[in-house]
């Protein structure tokens, strides 16, 4: 934890996991200075579409299934003025934390503003950046939103967290989804690590998932559970991995395929491991986080920008 209060930026790629090459260098850079991990997630319930898969994963996120399950799912992709919802909102939950989510996925702002989420679009950013540029500094807008600007620290910031979303076929300033975070990651990089006071008060996270599971995914993208079958008297003294458990109870849903990749870093404060890429083969085998609840990670990034007095509480 910093020795004063941070801001959190997180960036997740909804889907987008299967399409990181070594082309996108600037996210495996990210992921060779930042603590890596897994995050996971429960299997997908039958006959769901893509629509309520994105929301359903989301909430994941911000352990914030017991809203989603809660809610009209008819209300979910309206684009409605906020309902008030019996979940307690981010501030309630986090100390006051002050948190935004930038979206373009209709579900997600309405699902967002129920949260209690400032809910911003990409065109907002745009309208706010250099209209004289190329291209749109969003980099430098993102931050504007945590009190980043001009290298100094304001200490009246609009928002303590901020969520962005971009979904697998978004597009943005030329760049489609992957390659549009992979640029991202590289810009937000290039002005936390300059000489500024930045990098020490932005804790930063990049989450990447696999979106819908396919047929063979069990096979080909797992993680480790080595847990001994066919064999129930070891079976009861073998150890189970914190992530399986919730309580003191093992998880009644979880899947051990297609986590969340996630890297999390931020400067003088994260440890550093031994990854390289931002893959779930270099993760596996040297990541310093291994594999926790997907439902456990905001919790946890509250924590580290002083807005739970213990992770996981």
């Amino acid at each position: 934890m910093a020795d004063k209060p941070s801001r959190a930026l997180v960036l997740y790629g909804d889907g987008l996991a299967r399409f990181i090459s070594p082309t996108q260098t600037h996210l495996h850079s990210f992921a060779s200075r930042a603590c890596c991990g897994f995050l996971a997630l429960p299997h997908s319930p039958p006959s769901e579409n893509e629509d309520a898969r994105i929301i359903r994963e989301f909430a994941e996120l911000l352990d914030a299934n017991e809203a989603y399950q809660n809610l009209d799912s008819k209300r979910v992709g309206e684009d409605k003025p906020e309902e008030k919802c019996a979940f307690p909102s981010l501030a309630e939950r986090f100390m006051g934390m002050k948190a935004a989510t930038v979206t373009d996925n209709l579900g997600l702002k309405s699902f967002g503003g129920i949260l209690g989420f400032k809910v911003l679009q990409w065109d907002e950013l745009c309208r706010e950046s250099d209209s004289s540029a190329e291209s749109p500094n969003l980099a430098s807008e993102l931050l504007k939103l945590l009190g980043f600007e001009d290298g100094k620290i304001i200490d009246s910031n609009d928002f303590d967290l901020v969520v962005v979303h971009v979904g697998a076929g978004e597009k943005m300033n030329g760049y489609k989804d992957v390659e549009f975070v992979n640029c991202l990651v590289g810009d937000l990089l290039h002005i936390a690590q300059s000489e500024t006071d930045i990098g020490s008060r932005l804790h930063m996270s990049v989450i990447m998932s696999y979106g819908a599971t396919l047929e063979n995914d069990h096979l080909e993208l797992p993680v480790s559970d080595s847990k001994p079958e066919n064999n129930s008297e070891i079976s009861l003294l073998f150890p189970r991995q914190s992530y399986t458990v919730q309580a003191g109870k093992p998880r009644e849903n979880i899947r051990h395929y297609c986590p969340m990749l996630h890297a999390q870093y931020q400067k003088a404060v994260t440890r550093v491991d031994t990854v390289e890429s931002f893959t779930l083969r270099d993760i596996i085998e040297n990541s310093g986080n291994l594999i926790i609840p997907a439902d456990r990670v905001l919790h946890e990034v509250a924590f580290k920008i002083w807005k739970a007095p213990k992770y996981g509480a």
